[in-house]
């Protein structure tokens, strides 16, 4: 039966009748796991081998991110940053050259420049909005174009099917850091991605109190990946993969608040005098906005603004007396956040510029009307320090 997008969020990485009939997967604490005979000791064919190869917990979670991404199969890793670190571990040798966005998550590129460059890789940044023109910047020796779409922080969105059609001629592997959409709001392998990426510790499990990443690839793409996350040693907690499991279902109803609440707070904010810019891809002001409405279905509730010029104590009178945003690195839990950004300190390939501060917000699930009056509150705060 194909079922759809809401059936299968409910549904997916469930099985009551081989855990007598209890709706959630159990959680299964396991490091050793006995094998019924030597054969089976030699051909390990047995489902289960070894903790850190996976439980009927992880792998309830893995099946029900794949179904949810559309891919082959999936493999889960302790955070966002190491699902990133692996797939491209896997993918890449010395003497490889790598495309990178440039609108990068930030630990991404400190991997690139501190890790893949010792290691021999030609690690080179593109511009997001390249779109087909990667072509020109393909070589030889290319083997990974990375994307993320959109930028967590400048949220440009890229044009992933004329990336991935370029990449795939040059018979090359494209990743995407999928976080920002989840896959409720953008399927990858629908648009030609090899390999997907989640930081599980986001949208999926919507509470802020899990650090996981997944890797999702196509049959193509598999191999090579499981292999190399064996050989890391990577693995997840299955308390973590419970609460993951819990999340998810509820990942439908909580995206959707995210989203409108999220753009409640955005065109509120282009209306207000202390705001140079509001940077969000659902916006018809967003350069980016027809890619977005042409290949996803929907916005989450992270995006950013631009402030009209502010001294720091200025800021900091703003954001220090918020009651409902809180200051933190992170996003796509039940609460709503506001972090300062500085993405023109790490562009190489393309200039981001900015004339005032510059701030990211996440959009919770409280109710609209309170976290207006509580950035009007700080709007008065901040003006207050400028006049």
């Amino acid at each position: 039966m194909k079922m759809k997008q809401d059936t299968l969020i409910v549904t997916a990485g469930r099985d009551p009748e081989a855990n007598f009939g209890i709706v959630n997967p159990p959680v299964y604490h396991a490091s050793t796991i006995l094998y019924p005979t030597l054969d089976a000791v030699r051909t390990r064919n047995q489902p289960f081998t070894y903790g850190r190869r996976g439980t009927p917990t992880s792998a309830a979670l893995q099946e029900a991110i794949a179904e949810l991404e559309g891919g082959h199969r999936t493999l889960l890793t302790p955070s966002g940053l190491s699902a990133v670190t692996a797939a491209l571990l896997a993918h890449l040798r010395t003497g490889d050259h790598l495309l990178m966005t440039d609108s990068v998550y930030e630990p991404s590129r400190q991997f690139c420049e501190r890790v893949l460059k010792r290691y021999g890789v030609d690690v080179e940044y593109y511009d997001p909005c390249v779109g087909s023109g990667i072509a020109a910047r393909i070589k030889s020796n290319t083997a990974v174009v990375f994307a993320e779409s959109p930028g967590s922080v400048t949220f440009e969105i890229q044009d992933v099917p004329a990336i991935a059609e370029a990449t795939h001629k040059a018979g090359a592997i494209m990743m995407l850091d999928n976080t920002w959409a989840s896959p409720l709001y953008f399927k990858p392998f629908d648009h030609g991605v090899d390999v997907s990426i989640q930081a599980v510790t986001k949208y999926l499990c919507g509470h802020s109190d899990v650090m996981m990443g997944a890797i999702t690839t196509t049959e193509a793409a598999w191999r090579d990946t499981l292999v190399s996350h064996g050989a890391i040693g990577f693995c997840a907690g299955p308390d973590d993969a419970y609460l993951v499991l819990r999340g998810i279902r509820t990942l439908s109803v909580r995206l959707a608040r995210h989203m409108e609440t999220g753009l409640v707070l955005a065109r509120w904010l282009e209306k207000k005098p202390e705001v140079a810019r509001v940077i969000h891809p659902a916006l018809p002001s967003h350069p980016g906005h027809a890619l977005w409405k042409r290949d996803f279905t929907g916005a989450s509730g992270l995006f950013s603004i631009e402030l009209k010029p502010a001294s720091e104590t200025a800021l900091a009178a703003m954001l220090d007396g918020l009651e409902l945003f809180g200051m933190g690195y992170s996003w796509g839990g039940f609460e709503s956040l506001i972090i300062p950004q500085d993405p023109a300190k790490i562009r190489t390939a393309t200039k981001w510029e900015t004339q005032g501060p510059m701030l990211r917000l996440h959009a919770g699930l409280e109710d609209p009307d309170d976290l207006i009056a509580d950035l009007e509150a700080g709007f008065v705060r901040l003006g207050a320090c400028t006049e």
